[in-house]
C-alpha cells in the first residue's frame, strides 16, 4: 500500500473512532447509534450485525497499526501482534530477548498510535517500590500530605529489564499488575484504564538479576522470545540507517493517534463478546490439563492459563475479522500463553528437552472433540 492510500485509510478509520486523523486532541469512542451507546440485545450482548461491524473496525485498525509500525520497525511481527492481543485484553506481556531488538520503539509507537499515555521503568537493583508506585509527601502550602504518583499510573508501562528489579520491588509491582490498583500508606488507588505492562528481560544475563517468581510470571498473559533479525532484515536496517530513515524524532511526529483510551476500552468490551463454542472450550481445557499431567512437566499451567487462551483466542479472532473463535486461534496463542507458566522436570532439563518441544507434543496429540 502506498503512502497516500495508507493516510486515507488512517483518516477514514480515525473518524470512526472519534478523531479527524490529523490532530492529537482526545475524541469520543465510536458508538453506532444516536443514543450514545452500542445497540445491545436484552441479554446485554451486542447484536450480531453490530458485533460484525465492530470486529471489522478492530481488524482494520490492527492492520493500519501494523503498516505504520512497518515503516520504521523491521521484523518483530510476532511481538507486535502479541502486544496488540494483550492490549485488547488489558493483559500484560513479557518479552525475553537480547538488547537492541526494538522492544522500546514498538511499545512507544503503539502508545502513540492508540492515543495512550506511556511511561517507562528502568530495572535496577536499587529500585524501590516508591520509585514505581509513588510516594506521599507533605505539602507545606496545603498543610497536608499529597500523592506524587509514580510511573505505574499510565496506560502502557514499559518495565525494561524487569529481572534487574529486586524482589521487594517486584512484589510491590504484583498488586498493580493483577488488581490494577496501588496501595500506599493504607490508601488504595485505582490505576488508569486500560493498563498494560510490557516487560522485558535478557535471559542470557545472570549477574545482578533476580529471576521472576512464579506468582509474578503467572500475571503475564503472554510471553515471547525476541531474537536477532534475519540476515535480510539486518541488511534492511543497515540500508534504512544509511538513508537516514531511522530517525525516531521524525517518525514519532508523523504518527497520528487512531484511538483514544476510551475507544480502546470500548473495543476491549467488544472483544469479550466474541463467541467460543463448547468444543473449543473443551479444547482449551484439554490443553491446560495436559500441561499438568505431562511426565516432562513439573508445574503446569494455572487457571490463568485457561483465561489467557480464551481471551487471546477472542482477540486473535477479531484481528482476523471473525466474531467466533476457531481451534487454530487457540493453537496459535498457546505457546505465548503457556511457555512462561510451565516448569520442566529435572530429568527433562537434563535430557535437553525444551518447553517449546513439550508444548508442540501436547498440541499435536490433543484434538477438538
Amino acid at each position: 500500500m502506498d503512502h497516500s492510500n495508507l493516510e486515507k485509510k488512517i483518516v477514514d478509520m480515525s473518524r470512526k473512532t472519534g478523531r479527524e486523523g490529523t490532530g492529537k486532541s482526545p475524541g469520543a469512542a465510536p458508538f453506532p447509534d444516536d443514543t450514545g451507546s452500542v445497540r445491545k440485545e436484552p441479554s446485554g450482548r451486542i447484536s450480531l450485525p453490530e458485533l460484525k461491524k465492530e470486529v471489522d473496525e478492530i481488524s482494520g485498525l490492527a492492520a493500519i497499526i501494523n503498516e505504520r509500525l512497518n515503516e520504521f520497525v523491521v521484523g518483530n511481527h510476532d511481538v507486535i501482534d502479541l502486544i496488540l492481543l494483550a492490549l485488547l485484553n488489558e493483559g500484560h506481556i513479557l518479552v525475553e530477548g537480547v538488547p537492541g531488538t526494538a522492544k522500546t520503539t514498538i511499545a512507544k509507537s503503539i502508545a502513540l498510535l492508540t492515543g495512550c499515555s506511556f511511561n517507562r521503568i528502568q530495572g535496577a537493583i536499587d529500585l524501590q517500590p516508591a520509585d514505581m508506585l509513588g510516594v506521599r509527601i507533605y505539602d507545606q502550602y496545603k498543610k497536608e500530605f499529597v500523592l506524587r504518583k509514580g510511573p505505574v499510573f499510565t496506560n502502557i508501562l514499559l518495565a525494561d529489564e524487569i529481572n534487574r528489579i529486586n524482589p521487594k520491588s517486584q512484589s510491590a509491582f504484583i498488586e498493580a499488575m493483577s488488581e490494577r490498583q496501588v496501595t500506599l500508606d493504607g490508601i488504595t488507588m485505582p490505576m488508569q484504564s486500560p493498563f498494560c505492562v510490557i516487560a522485558t528481560q535478557n535471559p542470557h544475563e545472570f549477574e545482578g538479576t533476580f529471576p521472576l517468581i512464579e506468582v509474578q510470571r503467572d500475571r503475564f498473559m503472554f510471553s515471547i522470545r525476541s531474537d536477532y533479525l534475519s540476515p535480510d532484515e539486518e541488511l534492511s536496517i543497515i540500508r534504512r540507517a544509511n538513508e537516514g530513515m531511522l530517525q525516531w524524532e521524525t517518525y514519532s511526529h508523523s504518527l497520528t493517534p487512531l484511538l483514544t483510551p476510551q475507544a480502546l476500552k470500548h473495543y476491549i468490551q467488544v472483544i469479550r463478546q466474541v463467541s467460543i463454542e463448547e468444543p473449543v472450550l473443551r479444547y482449551i481445557r484439554d490443553i491446560v490439563v495436559a500441561t499438568r499431567t505431562h511426565p516432562d512437566i513439573e508445574l503446569g499451567g494455572s487457571s490463568r492459563a485457561s483465561l489467557a487462551l480464551i481471551n487471546g483466542g477472542k482477540a486473535l479472532a477479531a484481528l482476523n475479522n471473525r466474531t467466533y473463535v476457531i481451534p487454530d486461534d487457540i493453537k496459535q496463542v498457546s505457546r505465548a500463553a503457556l511457555t512462561h507458566r510451565i516448569i520442566l522436570s529435572r530429568d527433562a532439563e537434563v535430557e535437553g528437552i525444551t518447553r517449546g518441544q513439550v508444548l508442540d507434543e501436547i498440541l499435536s496429540k490433543i484434538e477438538v472433540l
